[in-house]
């Protein structure tokens, strides 16, 4: 059993955290910025709530963090009671949050000034991923606090992997994300195409979907976006946030993006059709709404 402390108790950081304590038998103090979620965690899974993220990492051995985005990571760890007040000397901080590189690598600099480790880890998987314990995590670090996180992480993930230095996890994370981006477009551009022509889309996908346009996008969401339905499933605001740090990644590199930004497009006309918590897939509404 190790003493963890868990950041951030949102749809993806509650269940991840449960998992440490029901399935790993950890001792968890859990943090988060709306007090009442914390204490419904620790009535649900037991542990301790914590004030401040100071208070949560204080005494910790690895301190783990699954927010919003860079502002909210920042806070959390340098701002007032961050997290970075009472990190102990060789303890680690895995960053769960989808953030960009830069401030996976200025945060584990500083961390390295400290005395303590800090990974760069956002995960693949979703909401129901974070439910069953099946995440795919992508992490950028040193390689020994990585093999010391590992079985942790792996409590609630079922692939944990090393990429490479400090900012790798969150630029394959971006990779993730770019080509979601582009196969959602094509599949619903292929079911909305099949529809129009009168096809069977449930009988097409179960056919196609044995060959090479196989995907878990299709595989998992293919028949929902036949239904229409979309009330669950990786938030399109989400998704715009990962798409913004992306084409800023991009625009720093000179990697052309033009599908990805096209794609961002759209999701914004989703957001305008008051689609922002909608799953990623509802993508072909807008395809269903035009002529």
């Amino acid at each position: 059993m190790s003493k963890l402390a868990f950041l951030g108790l949102g749809v993806m950081g509650f269940p991840m955290a449960g998992h440490l304590a029901a399935k790993g038998g950890h001792d968890v103090t859990v943090y988060n910025r709306t007090h009442t979620k914390a204490e419904a965690w620790v009535e649900k899974f037991g542990g301790r709530t914590a004030d401040t993220p100071s208070a949560a990492a204080q005494g910790a051995e690895i301190v783990f963090c699954c927010v919003g985005d860079d502002p909210d990571v920042r806070e959390v760890t340098l701002g007032k009671n961050g997290a970075f007040e009472s990190i102990g000397k060789g303890a680690i901080f895995v960053d769960h949050t989808t953030a960009s590189a830069k401030i996976a690598r200025e945060l584990a600099a500083e961390a390295a000034k400290r005395g303590f480790a800090l990974l760069d880890a956002p995960v693949s998987g979703g909401q129901a991923g974070a439910e069953n314990g099946t995440l795919t995590v992508m992490v950028g670090g040193e390689a020994a606090p990585f093999e010391r996180a590992k079985p942790v992480i792996a409590n609630f993930a079922r692939a944990v992997t090393l990429i490479g230095p400090s900012g790798s996890g969150q630029l394959t994370k971006m990779v993730n994300q770019i080509c979601i981006a582009g196969l959602l477009q094509g599949l619903s551009e292929g079911i909305n195409f099949g529809l129009k022509a009168g096809l069977d889309m449930k009988l097409v996908l179960d056919v196609i979907g044995k060959g090479a346009a196989q995907s878990w996008q299709m595989d998992n969401r293919g028949k929902t976006m036949i239904e229409d339905k979309f009330e669950f499933g990786f938030a399109v605001d989400w998704m715009r946030k990962d798409l913004r740090i992306s084409m800023e990644e991009g625009a720093a590199s000179r990697a052309r993006l033009p599908v990805t930004k096209m794609v961002d497009g759209y999701y914004a006309e989703v957001q305008k059709l008051g689609g922002g918590r909608w799953d990623t897939s509802s993508l072909i509404r807008l395809l269903r709404r035009k002529k």
